[in-house]
């Protein structure tokens, strides 16, 4: 265990609880606040590249790259998650890689801690999830390759890794810095602790059923 992980989960074993309401001791860890996340994402903090795989076959990148189809192309990209999508804003679209063959999926996201991005969590994972199983190659990519498609990538190894949110951090970080913003951190909180609930209500359903 890095000192990242050990730095975390010391302060979790500090606010987990002693028993949840139905007299059951809880086991699981709580996800960490905030302010850990943050020290845990701004830490050792290195320069970002303009693309990095950050997962077999999941590139995340930025605006250059995502206009760069010589780029797209020589890495193979097959798929490509726009998180900053939309008139105003990277203003591809599936036209734009119409000489590609790219599948496009676009999410007018902006970099602000009011937005919900919650909303796109699911669709994003699965497109992703989907064009890997595949065999095919994703990029992710926002202006800059740090916030949204950070989040957009975290989730999607939360959702269909079943990863915790402190593990998808620094299975990413492992490649490219990142940086959600509060925001954004607070929304994948609420996914991991729903995701949680969830899988203790089926397991809880499972015993009820066997005995």
């Amino acid at each position: 265990m890095d000192w990242q992980q050990q730095m975390l989960k010391g302060g979790q074993r500090e606010r987990r609880s002693a028993e949840d309401e139905r007299g059951q001791s809880a086991q699981e860890e709580e996800t960490p606040t905030l302010a850990e996340l943050r020290q845990l994402l701004w830490t050792n903090r290195k320069p970002v590249s303009p693309v990095n795989e950050v997962w077999p076959n999941l590139y995340m990148g930025d605006e250059s790259v995502a206009r760069d189809k010589a780029t797209l192309s020589s890495l193979g990209v097959t798929h490509i998650v726009n998180a900053a999508a939309g008139r105003h804003r990277i203003n591809t679209g599936p036209q734009y890689y119409s000489g590609l063959e790219v599948e496009y999926l676009g999410v007018e996201a902006a970099d602000h801690p009011q937005f919900d991005l919650q909303p796109f969590f699911n669709s994003s994972a699965q497109f992703i999830d989907s064009a890997l199983k595949k065999n095919g190659k994703v990029l992710v990519h926002c202006a800059m390759g740090v916030s949204r498609s950070g989040a957009l990538v975290l989730a999607y190894l939360i959702i269909c890794h079943g990863l915790s949110l402190v593990d998808a951090i620094i299975t990413v970080r492992q490649s490219r810095d990142i940086g959600p913003n509060s925001g954004f951190l607070e929304q994948l909180r609420q996914l991991e602790r729903s995701l949680n609930l969830q899988g203790r209500k089926v397991t809880e359903e499972d015993h009820n059923d066997t005995t």
